[in-house]
């Protein structure tokens, strides 16, 4: 993937230094310029058309709503609004903003919004590819000539855990389970509560590697024995854990392992 182009936007110069610094250790994020109001913002992103925007909310002459409002939807950039105030949040999402984030910015915070930003510019390239591709198919190019390495790749997942936020590469994860209103990571030889409920984490995670095995559990594949006998049997991980598998399920998962499988032959 190519840099990630952005544009900083905030009338204080200490909160700009601040995303500069979050930003510092990302090498694949580039900070294309700096803008100290509301007109500004408007004359650099229509000079710079940036991949990704940390926009203020709250400015003279021009908010940032304001800024987003003289743009068309479909030529809007990734958007993190920056905030004192987390009332702006559901306007925010309104605004087509992918993510918001509340000063003073925490780097675990952080880290998940660049989480969500990576995963739509990887969701761009892949419809950019897609239709090139149709294009090719259409000439009567060799499907054969495009043949690539699909196993399945990894990147690193932000969570905002009861202790605090982490960062996880999927392959550490061995599973996950609901336990109310969050989910409970079991990852690094630790149980990890997390503030996310297991349908929002199942979408996040690469469905080539993970599958949903019950209501209340998914499992990484990479992680998985074997499959119990009967009808009530689950699945059994690595080290020994039995995870509970759904009737319904059962047909659904042993298909998944063995796509898998297939995959890392």
């Amino acid at each position: 993937m190519n840099a990630i182009r952005a544009v900083i936007v905030d009338d204080e110069p200490l909160a700009r230094r601040g995303i500069r610094q979050l930003l510092e250790p990302h090498g694949d994020v580039e900070i294309a310029g700096e803008a100290r109001n509301g007109r500004e913002a408007v004359r650099l992103l229509e000079a710079l058309r940036p991949d990704l925007v940390f926009l203020d909310v709250q400015m003279p002459e021009l908010d940032g709503f304001a800024v987003l409002r003289r743009w068309r939807p479909e030529r809007l950039p990734a958007v993190v609004f920056v905030t004192a105030h987390d009332a702006f949040a559901v306007r925010a999402f309104e605004a087509h903003a992918l993510d918001y984030l509340v000063k003073p910015v925490h780097e675990a915070r952080f880290e998940l919004a660049l989480t969500r930003v990576r995963e739509r510019m990887r969701s761009a390239e892949a419809l950019a590819l897609s239709q090139r591709l149709s294009a090719l198919l259409a000439d009567g190019f060799d499907l054969e000539s495009l043949a690539t390495d699909m196993r399945p790749t990894s990147r690193p997942l932000a969570i905002g855990a009861t202790g605090g936020g982490l960062i996880f590469d999927p392959s550490e994860i061995e599973w996950i389970e609901a336990e109310d209103y969050y989910a409970a990571v079991h990852a690094r030889g630790k149980r990890h509560l997390v503030r996310e409920s297991l349908a929002s984490m199942q979408d996040r995670l690469d469905p080539a590697c993970f599958v949903r095995v019950h209501r209340r559990a998914i499992v990484n594949l990479a992680q998985v024995r074997g499959l119990q006998p009967g009808e009530d049997g689950g699945v059994l991980l690595r080290d020994g854990t039995i995870v509970p598998l759904s009737r319904r399920r059962r047909e659904q998962v042993s298909a998944a392992i063995r796509r898998y499988v297939d995959l890392m032959v």
